[in-house]
């Protein structure tokens, strides 16, 4: 019985995994990264039982944990700068122009994301009132109304002067094509990209991603971070997004 409970444990793990990857809650990465840790954890113990009957099993087993640490280490350390960059305040420091970073929309109403990105756009807005803003997003499946427009309605205002300044960009699909468009827009305005600091609101676990981003289109931009209103689902984010940082600095 001894000798099972490891298993029984796995396969705890995996069905939870299977539960939060299948069930609609947002936490479908967590789901598949459970799954993902059971997986690796029957794979440890098979490499120890094999280590202690072979050669080869033992310098399986070196080579399987040494990859391990080193994949945990790397995971640590990226971790560890998005939730940095995650944690700045730059609220006080002067910029030519602002992009809010589209998230999803359900039918018209702003998703957690995109509500907690409209927050933080409007704090921050109060204290830059002279700039021009762009809301960045299109319109994706299960979307009634592009994100730009879901923010833009969120964000109106009876002043008119204040709404003049934004500008809506809505045929971006994906973070890379929010900064190219939005840069389109702005310098329509006459704003030079070369010296214009941009402020860029998204969410505190997106913006060390997002900043990467914005550097490789050549944009000078500093972090307005948003914060998810649930812990549970910024955790699953924050482990989602070490992956995405990785790929987009591999192929993006």
């Amino acid at each position: 019985m001894r000798k099972k409970i490891p298993f029984i444990c796995i396969a705890l793990l995996a069905l939870t995994g299977l539960a939060a990857a299948v069930i609609p809650n947002g936490m479908r990465f967590t789901g598949w990264l459970l799954m993902g840790a059971a997986a690796v954890w029957a794979a440890g113990i098979l490499a120890v039982r094999w280590a202690k009957r072979s050669r080869a099993g033992k310098a399986f087993a070196r080579i399987f944990f040494t990859g391990l640490a080193l994949g945990l280490a790397a995971l640590a350390a990226i971790e560890a700068a998005i939730v940095f960059r995650g944690e700045a305040d730059n609220s006080a420091i002067p910029v030519d122009a602002v992009i809010v970073l589209g998230a999803g929309v359900n039918g018209e109403t702003p998703s957690a994301a995109l509500q907690s990105r409209i927050d933080a756009a409007a704090v921050y807005l109060e204290k830059h009132p002279d700039v021009p803003v762009v809301l960045s997003g299109g319109q994706g499946f299960g979307e009634d109304i592009s994100e730009a427009e879901a923010m833009h309605r969120a964000l109106w205002t009876e002043d008119a002067a204040e709404n003049a300044r934004y500008l809506l960009e809505e045929r971006s699909t994906n973070t890379a094509e929010n900064f190219r468009y939005a840069k389109a827009l702005l310098e329509e305005q006459g704003l030079d990209l070369e010296t214009a600091v941009i402020a860029v609101v998204t969410n505190d676990f997106h913006c060390f991603r997002a900043h990467m981003i914005a550097q490789k289109q050549g944009l000078h931009t500093l972090d307005v971070p948003a914060e998810l209103p649930w812990w549970w689902l910024s955790a699953n984010y924050y482990l989602r997004e070490a992956f995405a940082v990785v790929k987009t600095a591999l192929f993006d």
